[in-house]
């Protein structure tokens, strides 16, 4: 059984039975279809923190999607697997290749910035000033580009 047919919440189910009906009713080629599929597979493993799971998911959506918009969300999501493992290198890349697909994504602008932030941090305790300085800055301009782009998103 899909992932997607097990959810045990009514949020979950309701996205999914909207989600079955707008696959069958917009004209979308099957390929866009299987796309979707499991991208929304992804996103259900994900949240309940199966992340290898998500990720051969996310990747399957990636090798079918070919429109740039949509791929700029599964890459965020991969992006986000890797920041909740530790792997701040591997998001940031994940995070920029979204941004390539769609720059006005403020959610990926804000979590390189909070990565960058982190860096800085540990830069400090490392008494690393002058490096934790230039981090905090590359975080600032994540953080305002952000803001500018959706200044309701971030108080």
């Amino acid at each position: 059984m899909p992932r997607t047919q097990r959810n045990d919440n009514f949020i979950d189910k309701t996205f999914t039975v909207v989600a079955d009906i707008l696959l069958k009713v917009l004209p979308t080629s099957q390929r866009e279809k299987q796309a979707f599929s499991y991208y929304r597979n992804g996103m259900s493993a994900q949240a309940e923190g199966e992340y290898a799971e998500a990720l051969q998911n996310y990747y399957e959506a990636m090798r079918l999607e070919v429109d740039a918009y949509d791929r700029s969300y599964i890459l965020y999501n991969i992006g986000l697997i890797h920041t909740s493992n530790g792997e701040h290198g591997r998001a940031l890349e994940y995070y920029y290749q979204a941004l390539e697909r769609n720059p006005s994504l403020s959610s990926a602008l804000n979590n390189i910035a909070v990565i960058y932030h982190y860096r800085g941090e540990q830069a400090i305790e490392n008494g690393q000033s002058e490096i934790s300085q230039i981090l905090f800055e590359k975080a600032a301009d994540y953080w305002k580009e952000a803001i500018r782009l959706a200044p309701t998103n971030y108080i």
